[in-house]
């Protein structure tokens, strides 16, 4: 969330660097702002100005009820104040949940160094690591090949519809050794913790790392089911039931009862960025805290919505994936060295698995809604002849931690937002995908790259 004193301060220079994500920019209604915000500002006088008003007719009474005076009119008049000032309060309450909710559906404000362009033809390529290999047969893609090995798509689909996919056998372990080998990777030799995290939060959890309000259409929520709340029909009206949800049990006229659940007000986490970052939710950090550095394995879940007819075929988008999430929370003046190093940090895993890639700086039309700055990691898929994302690392600056509330103590003492940042370290399903197509022969078996050997018992090849 922006800090609103920036709109304040200069409302054209906030709009003008939203017009650079899209032009012209859709994110804030600025007539009603200004509206707000003047209404705002005569309550606010006004409500100064009655205070004072009536601070000075409170010593007039006690003058007056000295001198043995009459005190009705004045009293009547401190409790018209008081009555308008009750009104103003309400009002001024509304418009700020009005401001609120206007700073929740605004994005971050793209850094000045940001290459400014309407979608992903605006990226600028970084650098490239890698030649792309050279084969001198056809190559298959990772459904193909995948299938032999135990990648089975019907059973997924069977079991919980389209984009979700069934592993057993060989892909599983490989899966599995992936993940394992990134956890290990990022613990050993770049300093994060490991973490495991819920995959279940509460709404004001992602609001604090800007999912929600704006992309609730991208989440899965969490509904108990009706059935699961009959046992609770003797708890009272409006208690927890067996499973934590409120019931009520409301009486028809007829005389029977009948039972309603109001869903618990929490979703699937979409990655595990949002539990590892809200993990300093409400919190004064000490400086010598920080950095804070988190990573965690975990499921992810995303409805793909608008994603209709893309990338229908194997594991590239995907309503359940897992990933390896990389998180760091640190001071101000440090934030931008630490996205580097954490780019570098997903580039080892790349580099390790022998995969080729090229960094991307994404331009502001592209970047994501909490963002300051984002590369993304593509790495080479020869069956699509192309790059595909596999890692987004991003510099939210003190955008989540305006929402979270996550402040640290700084040398002078003052209290100060921390600056947080996420990256994939990587998708674990996609990185699959890029093992598969880029260390496939042509017998369809698979070459396994040296660093995931010894998660997988030694194997150097994979082969039905």
């Amino acid at each position: 969330m922006l800090d609103i004193s920036l709109l304040r301060k200069d409302l054209d220079a906030v709009v003008e660097r939203l017009a650079r994500r899209q032009n012209p920019q859709p994110f804030l209604d600025v007539a009603a702002f200004r509206t707000l915000e003047s209404e705002r500002k005569t309550i606010q006088t006004r409500t100064e100005e009655l205070q004072a008003r009536r601070n000075s007719l409170s010593k007039q009474i006690g003058q007056l009820k000295a001198k043995g005076e009459d005190v009705n009119a004045v009293m009547a008049e401190v409790g018209g104040i008081g009555d308008e000032l009750k009104a103003s309060a309400v009002r001024l309450e509304a418009i700020q949940a009005e401001l609120q909710g206007m700073l929740m559906a605004i994005p971050n404000l793209p850094q000045d160094s940001v290459p400014v362009g309407a979608d992903e033809s605006g990226n600028v390529e970084v650098r490239r690591w890698g030649t792309p290999r050279a084969m001198d047969f056809a190559p298959r893609d990772h459904v193909d090949l995948g299938a032999p090995l135990g990648l089975d798509f019907e059973t997924g689909a069977r079991l919980s519809g389209a984009r979700f996919s069934f592993l057993r056998g060989p892909v599983a372990r490989l899966h599995r050794a992936l993940a394992q080998f990134m956890l290990d990777l990022q613990t050993q030799e770049h300093g994060y913790t490991e973490c495991y995290t819920p995959y279940i939060v509460n709404r004001e959890i992602l609001e604090g790392t800007s999912q929600l309000p704006k992309f609730e259409d991208d989440l899965f929520g969490v509904i108990a089911s009706p059935g699961a709340y009959r046992r609770a029909v003797a708890h009272a009206p409006g208690s927890a039931g067996s499973s934590g949800a409120d019931v009520y049990v409301q009486e028809r006229d007829d005389g029977a009862e009948r039972l309603e659940v109001k869903p618990r007000n929490q979703y699937l986490i979409p990655t595990s960025e949002v539990t590892l970052t809200n993990t300093v939710r409400e919190q004064i950090l000490d400086a010598a805290q920080l950095p804070i550095k988190l990573t965690a394995h975990s499921p992810c879940f995303r409805s793909e919505a608008g994603s209709a007819g893309r990338d229908t075929r194997g594991m590239i988008r995907q309503h359940q994936f897992d990933k390896v999430e990389m998180v760091q929370i640190t001071k101000p003046e440090d934030s931008d060295a630490a996205l580097e190093q954490m780019v570098g940090h997903a580039e080892a895993v790349l580099q390790k698995l022998e995969l080729p890639y090229r960094v991307i700086t994404l331009c502001t039309g592209d970047m994501g809604f909490g963002a300051a700055r984002t590369y993304d990691l593509e790495v080479w898929l020869p069956a699509q002849n192309t790059y595909r994302e596999i890692s987004s690392c991003s510099n939210c600056e003190a955008f989540q931690a305006r929402r979270m509330q996550a402040r640290y103590r700084n040398a002078q003492g003052k209290t100060e937002l921390v600056h947080t940042l996420n990256g994939s370290g990587l998708a674990v399903g996609r990185a699959l995908v890029a093992v598969l197509e880029n260390h496939q022969n042509a017998d369809g078996s698979i070459n396994v790259p040296p660093a995931l050997r010894p998660y997988l018992g030694g194997l150097d090849r994979l082969a039905v």
